[in-house]
């Protein structure tokens, strides 16, 4: 049997990968709003199961799988044996006997490891604790909207320097060449042995106005993800410096944008003026996740010029 292509984080694809996967990305956007219809899935089927709740996750899947032809299958802890304690290898060594493709979105990284090894189909991370490479796909996606080739950009993520989006954004600046400055209280940064293996691309600062300065481009998350809502009061009083501002965009690059992953929480991690405001980027962002997906579930399938290159790179 054929060890199938995962994508639990982003350097699990080549640089060659990631670049062809983007353009293929932005070119099933262009048929999709032309109205062509392109159904290379039919009669394949998404597995997605959810251990954390979801707005665009769920929605970009299963809207992205019927417009590729297929069809996506909602699971939550609650609907499947998992929820009773059936193992993780169990699960997926069923699943992945009736189903094309698995999303997963959940906490431990770890979890999407025991799966992916026991999965006989390609898996896909929808999120974990570690990483987010499907919100990586959509906001690199917004970027080269903006700039074409990212070679060379200096682009500043504020705020939670060790989060799942922080790491995504670090593997991207290596595969894609650009300078990533994240500016984060220190207690918030990566471990050493992290921040010394992507110190190529990625540089932190404890300020951040120092991390912005001459960025032509501002992300940032909440500061209280998933799981952690009994630490809120303390992450907001540690946070409050790194909130993006106008203040903040003043110290970017002339015409500097602003992305965030959503959901946003307005006067926490960014003021309604950055979010609601001319150089946000956001609700191309998001929708950018069903165009950056269904290109990513092309490839995984063996679909389209993008599985071409499947292993190049």
């Amino acid at each position: 049997m054929t060890t199938p292509r995962h994508f639990l984080r982003l350097q699990d694809l080549s640089r060659a990968e990631l670049t062809a996967l983007l353009h293929r990305a932005a070119e099933l956007k262009r048929q999709t709003r032309a109205g062509e219809v392109h159904a290379p899935l039919r009669g394949k089927t998404l597995a997605m199961i959810f251990e954390k709740s979801s707005t665009r996750t769920r929605v970009s899947f299963e809207v992205g799988m019927a417009q590729l032809g297929g069809h996506a299958l909602f699971l939550s802890p609650r609907d499947t044996q998992l929820g009773r304690g059936e193992s993780i290898e169990d699960t997926a060594r069923v699943l992945s006997r009736m189903v094309d493709l698995v999303m997963i979105r959940t906490f431990g990284h770890d979890n999407l490891l025991r799966f992916a090894a026991a999965s006989r189909v390609p898996v896909i991370n929808g999120l974990s604790d570690d990483h987010h490479p499907c919100q990586l796909l959509a906001d690199l996606l917004t970027a080269q909207e903006l700039w074409g080739d990212l070679r060379g950009r200096r682009i500043a993520f504020i705020g939670d320097g060790s989060n799942n989006m922080a790491r995504s954004w670090m593997e991207a600046a290596d595969l894609l060449d650009f300078e990533l400055r994240i500016g984060a209280p220190r207690a918030f940064w990566p471990s050493a042995e992290l921040r010394a293996a992507h110190a190529g691309h990625s540089h932190f600062f404890d300020s951040a106005a120092a991390a912005a300065e001459g960025a032509g481009m501002l992300v940032t998350d909440v500061w209280t993800s998933m799981g952690q809502e009994a630490e809120q009061a303390a992450r907001k009083a540690t946070f409050d410096p790194f909130q993006v501002n106008a203040e903040l965009m003043a110290k970017a690059a002339p015409g500097a944008v602003f992305m965030h992953c959503l959901p946003a929480h307005r006067g926490e991690e960014v003021t309604a003026e950055v979010l609601e405001g001319p150089r946000s980027l956001v609700w191309d962002e998001a929708e950018n996740r069903l165009h950056a997906q269904k290109a990513l579930m092309e490839f995984l399938s063996g679909h389209g010029p993008v599985a071409e290159l499947d292993g190049q790179g």
